[in-house]
Parts: structure tokens; sequence; C-alpha cells
């Protein structure tokens, strides 16, 4: 899942990996929603079909949940016992420890250059790219169709509009006219797209936190009178809220719009819900960016094996085989070649993404090139849903979070 390839190995083939036989060990997350389904499938074929090219080379790949995979390679690593490869959820830790090979020490210059320009760069620790995507996504509005037309009301394209949406689906007697998941199993998503679409986000164009920026003050303080404080978000605070929750009150058909990644598409389509999809409305149009969210590949210095490692991943970022992992997951491709190949698809599947790809080139990662990200977002996830509670302050949260997030910072030495 992450393509790496040293110059000398540009031209693959048997002969470009030496003589002696290695064996490259792959530690990898699973995307599957079943046993039967599970990435192990994809790898071990992959492997294989690595393997039948190149007989001095193995390749061992172990694959874990995503509740264990980063705990695991964290043991692993900690032991003395890093893998070559593993992908996983984040990379700067690794790279700030000094543990991982540079992209540009694995990757051909034709893999390199074929990887989407955001997801490179949020790629970067100390601006150098050491974290390779592998699979991403975006965020889109979620709308259910058959509740819109019993409103009979549009898609929103403006705040506006979502807020009178909402209020017509709420005299419909719609339980959750927008569903808005701050609750702590991943509040740090919602929060981010409705930062961005307030013009913000959680840093500047240099990597400061702006948290407690004037215009983040600003989203969430519309968020608590307009929405919330209305009685639009429905019965549960959004505090409460999970984001597992409210997908499953989307496929029920009891939402009325909600942020969504790909894979709500099969949850809703399998419950029959007629729903469609636009871009995040932003404060008076459009949104400044939609939110990217990529998992990583990285490469382990411990083991040497670079070259193997490099020829190894250039395989994997074939567009053949970028492709068939994002068309059996429900993920967006990484590189530009499988991006276009799918853009330009008339298949269901690929056609379901598009409104998804559409977004990858301009979206906006979260900041996990900062080896303090981890604690900050922990710290959103516990902490936003306050600050659209009755007695919340939008400005007192984030000029907590702030204050938490530049402490972090600091002493992470980023």
């Amino acid at each position: 899942m992450v393509s790496a390839l040293g110059m000398t190995a540009v031209l693959g083939g048997c002969g470009s990996t030496g003589s002696s036989d290695v064996t490259l060990r792959l530690v990898a997350a699973d995307y599957g929603d079943s046993a039967a389904h599970s990435s192990k499938k994809y790898w071990d074929a992959l492997a294989e079909d690595y393997e039948s090219q190149h007989p001095g080379v193995k390749v061992d790949v172990t694959v874990y949940s995503w509740n264990d995979v980063d705990r695991k390679v964290k043991e692993m690593v900690d032991a003395g016992h890093a893998p070559d490869l593993a992908q996983i959820g984040a990379y700067a830790d690794y790279a700030a420890a000094g543990k991982l090979y540079q992209a540009s020490d694995l990757l051909s210059i034709h893999t390199q250059a074929d990887f989407l320009g955001p997801l490179s760069d949020a790629g970067e620790w100390n601006h150098t790219q050491y974290g390779i995507p592998f699979a991403a996504s975006t965020r889109v509005l979620f709308y259910n169709k058959t509740l819109f037309a019993k409103a009979g009301i549009a898609p929103p394209t403006t705040w506006d509009e979502l807020a009178a949406d909402a209020a017509a689906l709420k005299a419909k007697g719609v339980k959750y006219p927008y569903a808005l998941p701050l609750g702590p199993e991943e509040a740090q998503a919602e929060t981010m797209q409705w930062l961005l679409s307030g013009g913000n986000g959680y840093t500047d164009d240099v990597g400061t936190y702006t948290l407690d920026s004037a215009q983040n003050v600003e989203t969430f303080t519309w968020l608590k009178d307009d929405l919330v404080g209305k009685g639009l978000t429905g019965p549960v605070a959004p505090g409460k809220l999970n984001r597992a929750d409210a997908f499953a009150a989307f496929a029920d058909g009891q939402v009325g719009m909600l942020n969504g990644h790909p894979t709500l598409i099969q949850q809703a389509a399998k419950k029959g819900v007629k729903f469609g999809m636009v871009p995040m409305p932003g404060r008076t149009g459009k949104a400044r960016a939609s939110m990217g969210v990529a998992d990583w590949m990285m490469a382990f210095k411990q083991n040497g094996h670079a070259e193997q490692i490099g020829d190894f991943l250039d395989f994997v970022y074939s567009e053949k085989n970028v492709l068939a992992f994002s068309r059996e997951y429900g993920l967006l491709p990484v590189t530009g070649s499988a991006s276009t190949a799918m853009s330009d698809s008339d298949a269901a599947k690929d056609k379901a993404l598009r409104p998804f790809l559409d977004q990858l080139p301009t979206s906006e990662l979260y900041p996990v090139g900062k080896t303090s990200w981890a604690s900050v977002s922990a710290a959103v996830k516990q902490n936003i849903g306050q600050a659209v509670t009755p007695s919340g302050s939008p400005a007192g949260v984030l000029a907590r979070l702030q204050a938490s997030a530049t402490a972090a910072d600091s002493s992470n030495a980023n």
C-alpha cells in the first residue's frame, strides 16, 4: 500500500532485487466488513502475483483489524522487530524518531509523481515525505430524497439554506433534520468539515494550530444558535451522538441530511433509502474545501531491504492494483492514473464514488504530519460537543482546545 522504488530499480524485473532471498514483512489494516471480505484476500493474491515474477523475494503479510493494527505495529517497533512495511493510520511519530525511509529514497520518479498532490503533501513530516498515501476518502453532504420531496425543498448550497431545509424537515416530523455527530467516536471529522465550510480549519497555511480563530468561533456559534439551539439536530445532544449511530439513523430513514463518506452509500442502499449527494455548503456558497482522509504506508529502515521494498511498492501502486483495492473496498484511489480511470468508467460502483472523487484533488486532510495531532484529535473528540450545548461557550471551548494544542505542539518539538 505504498509505493517505493529506488532509482536503480526503476525498470523492475526479476534481476533488480538482487540474487539473495529476501522476505519482506508487511503489516496491514483490514478494510473488510467480514472474514470473507478481509483485506488479507487482496494482499495474499497481490503477494502471490509479485512473488511469481520475483523468485528471490517473499512477501509475508499480516492483517489486523483497525482496532488493533496501530498498537500491534507500535509493539513490534518498541520490541526492536519493526516490519519492513506498515499500512496503518499514522506515520509522523515514526518519522520523527528517525525510523522510516524517506519516500524519495524508495519510490520511482513515475510512482512518486502519480500520487495526488494533497495526499503527498499530507505525508510530509518536517517538510520531507515519509508517509505514502494508501487509501483515501472525502466527505459530501448526503440527503434523503424522499424526505426532501415531502418537505418540498432542494439540497442546500449555503448555511442559510441548510438551516431553512432543516426547519422544513423538522416541521414534517423528521427525527434528525441535520444529524450533527460531535460524540467521541469521530467528532474530529465533523468538526473539521464545518471549520472548512466556515472558511478556516485546524491549522493555517504554515501548519500553526488556529482552533480559536475568529472564523472558527463564528462557525461554532452559528451551529449552536442556528441549528442546535433551534432543535434542528435531533433528540440526541450532538456531543452524545456518534458517527456510526448517525449513519445507522440515516440508513433507517430518520435523518434528513448529514456529512458522510463512501461507506454510507452501501449502508443506505441496503435499507432502500433513496439519497442524493452534494458538496458541503459553505457560509455563503460552496465550502472552501472538502475534508479528505488518508491512510498511510511507511517503510521502516531497521531491516534494510530498501531496494526490494521499493520494487514491491512500485508494483503495489500500479494502476491495476490501486484500482482493484479501491473498487473492492469502496475507497478512493490515491494516484492520478487510477483516479482518471475511475472517473472515466461507466461502471455503477465507480459512478457512485464520483462525487467523492471530484472533491479529492482540492480536499484538505487532518494535520497528520504533526506529531501533536493524535493528542489534539483526542481532545477535540472529548470536548467539542460542549461548545454547542445550551450553556456552552464556543469561544471558551475552542480557546481551551487551542491552548492544549499549542502545548502539545511545543512538547512534541514538531
